[in-house]
């Protein structure tokens, strides 16, 4: 889970823009294959894996995907109210009067979940219990 952490950190730093036409054919069917009837959105490069943003059943998502055509995770944004108890309690203790913009449950490979709480130029996350792992400044 640490690793899963570590990499979205680090993807945030180096993300490029890329156009489709210059994103790998396995990456493409990997996104074509989970979300078939889905038109995919706009493609980043972030540390050799590719990242693809789309709409579905009205949520903003991302997709992390390897050069080979592996899922690393999937990133769904929800309602600032659907993250735990203890990330709002945590947030609204350490961040007292700064608002949460935007909330995010963050499904690895493997099937472990974080959560990122987007406050102000920084990215809050933490682990599925809602034990802080780390922050971010954007």
């Amino acid at each position: 889970m640490v690793l899963a952490v570590a990499m979205l950190t680090m993807a945030v730093a180096h993300a490029q823009k890329v156009k489709e036409a210059d994103v790998p054919s396995e990456v493409k069917a990997a996104f074509a294959k989970k979300y078939p009837d889905i038109k995919a959105g706009e493609w980043v490069k972030e540390d050799g894996n590719y990242e693809v943003e789309f709409d579905y059943k009205k949520a903003e998502m991302t997709l992390v995907i390897d050069p080979k055509g592996t899922v690393l995770e999937t990133e769904t944004e929800i309602k600032v109210s659907e993250l735990p108890k203890t990330v709002l309690d945590y947030c609204a203790s350490k961040y007292a009067g700064k608002k949460i913009k935007e909330a995010s449950r963050i499904e690895g490979s493997a099937g472990e979940v974080t959560y990122e709480a987007e406050i102000e130029k920084m990215d809050v996350l933490f682990d599925a219990n809602g034990k802080f792992l780390k922050e971010s400044k954007d």
